[in-house]
């Protein structure tokens, strides 16, 4: 009984796909259309299915008379098994697809009639024809239709079912006729009026053909699984190549052309998809998508008006499945006993044969139905649709346009539309007689005004004199007749010197005069020059000669029963507006300072050639430029100073760039220039060097020399493809990259950059997050001397992450000191430390000095100073217990700053600490005038200073240098007694490192303490 139940699960399934095939064409039809195409498809079930019924069912599947027809099982049912009238219901479901295949082509200009009487044809005198030639067999073992007894396959139908539709779609286009307007260059034909509804009724058809494939094997066997998948793969791969098709020719996604490809695909794969693998047929759905993409195509240039794409999607999809058959299809399970040769010419003779019969007959019956009963609506018909043409049934929309039309004929507003409330159609009738009534009170208003214009007339003479416009009245010859004292000034000619005559030759610019003539010979009622109450903005000149910028309005008054009018022209000198307008603009695109283009200005630009360059293919390079050093200047030399470099550097960057290049200026210190065209990575190289060349130039400023460069980043976009904002942001990242590489160079953007960007911000967040959840904790690892004999302790933080575990300082630290975050680091140490010092003097522990790393970022803050006073006076705590650690790097890199805060924190009593010197190549000279204390040999040294001769030199060097200097020496990194033994011959007293201790927590330090050792500090 299995089999039983899945032939009536798949005809279950292939019935849902009559529900999606009417979804999909109500949907890919216009709205005045769908009620048709609903009574269609329902229709078209039950008329196929009558005849389906009545004979069609004997004709394909009765005994056959050679192959060739079937002659028996007509009123199909009555003394036939369970299994047999499954069988039946699965194939009737079959015949009213192909049915509807047909009548969707033609959809939106067919009588209902036509689509009846063409589904008569296809359902008695073609489908099963055909069909009894390739299927007949399996009703009845042994009853083989002429193709299927040559070994023809067509499995599930891609040529019986889904060809024969198309073909016989193609014969009833052809007789009808395009839609109207289909194929007209200026017009923009509507692809549907619901495409979400169509996209349902795919994703439905797409959900009966696992019946109508899987169904074909007739039995729930070991196929059916693979059959299922095929059809699913194929359907996926064919949207997919449709859709990518057509973003590469049109460049946008089309969503009818994506359910295509989808159609197309389940179409290719029918024939075969029991006897291929899932790899070949999703290669059957891909060509399958690529047909019905150029398909349409060519019935498009062909001028084919396939309302569905019927015939692409259905017939030359369906043809390419069926020849798929032969070229892929396991031999072992088509047992045929062909050789593929054999196999592909077999299936090519089918396609041939199935489609010649199937359009020469319905050609030849449609054209000699058409003649006798005309199957095409009428144009106005077809213009008001057919569902009102074809079923009276009207709608609200309709309604709407008839009274709409209504008021146009007759020309009177007065009476408003139906309004049908709650309805969108009811809102659109609401805002229209909004708008008429709105009309309605603008034209009583203007009646209005024009009576007043009238009576104001007679007081023009005191409106002249007193008017600051210039107010012209001329006559129909343009002879001046009124000319106010406004006007005398701004011409510069009184109006006795000018009365009577012309004003065009007067006034008027040579090259305006024609305009001026022809305007006034139609009383400015000419639509191409100046038009009566309406301004317009024109070049005069004065009596002088001297030309002027000016706005002109001009009205007409009849003064006599004369039917020529006269002309009064109101002018206004617009000079000083123009001047104000060009200084809005500079003020609104420009900044003030450099004159160069500001964001504003940069964006617009920056948005356009991102357009361009995605019609034009063109390269867009963005150089990013920050001056190095420019704060410094900026801090010695004052504002003043800062603006004039700024100054300087915008002009030296407006040199070396072309005219169409935007050079901008962002903020501050920062400047982007925009290039575009077919740029290549050389000249966009050099374009970066020459920048770079131009600002390493002497400014002299003060009398003083000084060279400001400039660290770029660049990003490119390749035919738009980055947009504005993250092209910025790009150039931005690498800009910072060329920072870190030394400064004074240029650097291209690369995606690791951008990853990398992400990863430190990404490690921001998280740092922010350990200091608010209170993840990070200190450890501190004492320094000794020789002996083991503990004299101070440096204080270093850890992270340990609730998910990451602990994470190391070398890995946080880094991308703290990028941001502010690193101060926040630092004032929690600071904190931390100082608050177990206090715990230590509660506690009764003779204590230790303890030293704080401390970045440079942190140094040379506004904060730092403030905030280490402040806490060392809270907690109580004398400042020779606090040592503060800083890089040899920083040192040099901010002198003089960092000599001032140093003395300030020998003011409260702290002891200064060069960490890692040695590497940072600090002038011997600067530690003369440092105020520091100790100096900690690099680790990278003492490492190996017991086997490399150069490392120990080093080593003795740094401790003989803070002999000299009165300073103490410390060596960190001692892991090894060889190491101890060699530094203390060189003479260093104290010592850090693992061969002593490990960092400990406050609690294991307490321990050490709890000794009572004799305290010395360094």
């Amino acid at each position: 009984m299995l089999e039983h139940l899945w032939l009536l699960i798949s005809t279950m399934f292939v019935f849902l796909m009559q529900v999606g095939f009417l979804c999909l064409e109500s949907g890919r039809t216009r709205s005045k259309n769908n009620i048709n195409v609903a009574a269609k498809n329902v229709t078209d079930f039950i008329v196929s299915a009558s005849v389906f019924w009545l004979f069609g069912f004997g004709l394909m599947f009765g005994p056959s008379v050679a192959g060739w027809i079937g002659t028996g099982e007509f009123l199909f049912g009555e003394n036939n098994t369970p299994y047999q009238i499954l069988f039946f219901l699965f194939q009737m479901m079959f015949c009213s697809t192909a049915a509807t295949l047909t009548s969707g082509a033609v959809a939106e200009r067919m009588r209902f009639s036509g689509y009846i009487y063409i589904t008569v044809i296809l359902s008695a005198f073609i489908y099963p024809v055909v069909g009894h030639w390739a299927w007949a067999g399996a009703y009845t073992s042994g009853n083989d239709g002429w193709l299927q007894h040559l070994g023809f396959i067509d499995f599930a139908g891609s040529t019986v079912v889904h060809s024969v539709g198309g073909w016989v779609a193609l014969a009833a286009v052809l007789v009808i006729g395009p839609r109207l307007g289909r194929f007209q260059s200026d017009h923009n034909f509507p692809s549907g009026s619901n495409i979400p509804m169509a996209a349902l009724g795919t994703m439905l058809i797409w959900f009966g053909w696992f019946g109508f494939n899987g169904g074909s094997a007739l039995t729930f066997d070991d196929l059916v699984p693979i059959i299922i998948l095929n059809t699913c793969l194929a359907g996926i791969w064919g949207g997919l190549a449709s859709t990518v098709l057509h973003q590469m020719t049109q460049r946008y996604v089309d969503v009818s052309s994506s359910l295509n490809g989808i159609i197309a695909g389940l179409v290719g794969v029918t024939a075969g998809c029991h006897a291929v693998s899932p790899i070949e047929a999703a290669f059957i759905g891909i060509l399958a998508g690529g047909i019905a993409h150029y398909g349409s195509q060519l019935l498009d240039i062909l001028e084919v008006d396939d309302a569905l794409k019927v015939i692409p999607t259905h017939l030359f999809a369906g043809a390419w499945g069926t020849l798929a058959v032969g070229i892929f299809g396991d031999p072992l399970i088509l047992g045929t006993g062909l050789s593929m040769i054999q196999q592909v010419a077999v299936q090519l003779m089918g396609i041939i044969t199935i489609g010649f019969f199937s359009f020469c007959v319905s050609y030849l019956l449609i054209v000699l139905l058409n003649r006798l009963h005309p199957l095409r609506v009428s144009e106005d018909d077809e213009n008001r649709g057919l569902n009102v043409s074809e079923h009276h049934a009207t709608t609200e929309l309709i309604e709407l346009l008839d009274d709409m039309q209504t008021h146009q004929i007759d020309g009177n507003y007065s009476s408003p539309v139906k309004e049908e409330p709650f309805t969108e159609v009811g809102q659109i009738a609401k805002k229209y007689n909004q708008v008429i009534s709105k009309v309605s009170q603008e034209m009583h208003a203007r009646e209005q005004a024009i009576n007043q214009f009238k009576l104001s007339e007679k007081r023009k003479s005191a409106i002249l004199d007193s008017s600051m416009d210039c107010i012209i009245s001329i006559n129909w010859q343009g002879h001046i007749i009124e000319f106010n004292p406004a006007a005398e000034r701004t011409l510069g000619i009184l109006k006795n010197q000018i009365s009577g005559q012309s004003f065009i030759e007067n006034f008027a610019q040579d090259e305006d005069k024609e305009l001026f003539t022809v305007s006034l010979s139609h009383q400015f009622s000419y639509a191409s020059g100046l038009v009566l109450d309406r301004r317009s903005k024109l070049q005069l000149k004065r009596a002088s000669g001297q030309t002027f910028p000016a706005e002109i309005t001009i009205t007409s008054a009849r003064v006599s029963m004369d039917k020529r009018l006269e002309f009064t022209l109101h002018l206004r000198d617009v000079t000083q507006e123009q001047k104000i307008q060009s200084r809005l603009h500079f003020l609104a695109y420009k900044d003030p300072l450099t004159h160069l283009s500001n964001r504003t200005h940069l964006m617009r630009e920056l948005n356009l050639a991102v357009s361009e360059a995605k019609l034009n293919k063109n390269v867009i390079a963005l150089y990013f430029l920050d001056l190095d050093n420019f704060k410094k200047i900026n801090d010695t030399l004052g504002h003043k100073a800062g603006d004039f470099l700024l100054v300087q550097v915008a002009e030296r960057l407006t040199k070396v760039c072309r005219e169409n290049d935007v050079v901008a200026r962002l903020g501050g210190d920062e400047f982007i220039i925009v290039v575009t065209g077919a740029l290549t990575s050389e000249s966009i190289g050099e374009k970066a060097q020459h920048v770079l060349t131009a600002l390493r130039d002497v400014i002299t400023i003060n009398d003083k020399n000084y060279r400001i460069p400039a660290s770029i980043g660049i990003a490119i976009s390749d035919s738009g493809d980055v947009s504005p904002d993250e092209l910025i942001q790009h150039a931005d990242i690498a800009m910072y990259h060329a920072k870190t590489k030394g400064r004074d160079n240029f650097q291209l953007y690369t995606d690791l950059m951008g990853e990398k960007a992400l990863e430190d911000g990404e490690y921001e967040r998280r740092i922010q997050a350990a200091l608010e959840l209170n993840q990070l904790s200190m450890v501190y690892q004492p320094k000794v001397t020789a002996e083991g004999r503990l004299v101070s302790l440096e204080a270093l933080i850890r992270w340990h992450h609730p998910t990451l575990g602990h994470i190391s300082p070398a890995e946080f630290i880094p991308i703290a000191e990028q941001s502010n975050l690193i101060v926040a680091i630092g004032e929690f140490v600071i904190v931390a430390v100082l608050k177990t010092l206090k715990q230590w003097f509660e506690q009764g522990y003779q204590v230790l000095p303890v030293s704080i790393n401390i970045a440079g970022r942190h140094l040379v803050s506004p904060e730092f100073l403030p905030f280490i006073k402040s806490q060392l006076a809270l907690y109580n705590i004398d400042g020779k217990y606090l040592e503060i650690e800083i890089t040899e790097s920083m040192l040099i890199e901010d002198i003089e700053n960092c000599v001032s805060i140093l003395n300030e924190l020998k003011s409260l009593n702290c002891n200064v600490s060069v960490d890692d010197f040695g590497t940072g190549y600090s002038s011997l000279s600067y530690l003369k005038i440092l105020p520091l204390d100790i100096l900690k040999i690099d680790r990278s040294f003492v490492a190996e200073s017991d086997v490399k001769l150069e490392d120990a030199e080093i080593c003795a060097t740094i401790v003989n240098l803070a002999k000299s200097l009165k300073l103490t020496a410390i060596a960190e990194g001692i892991e090894t007694a060889s190491q101890l033994a060699t530094l203390q011959k060189m003479g260093c007293e104290y010592f850090q490192g693992y061969y002593f201790h490990r960092p400990k927590s406050v609690a294991e330090i307490n321990k050490l303490l709890t000794k009572k050792l004799t305290h010395t500090g360094i």
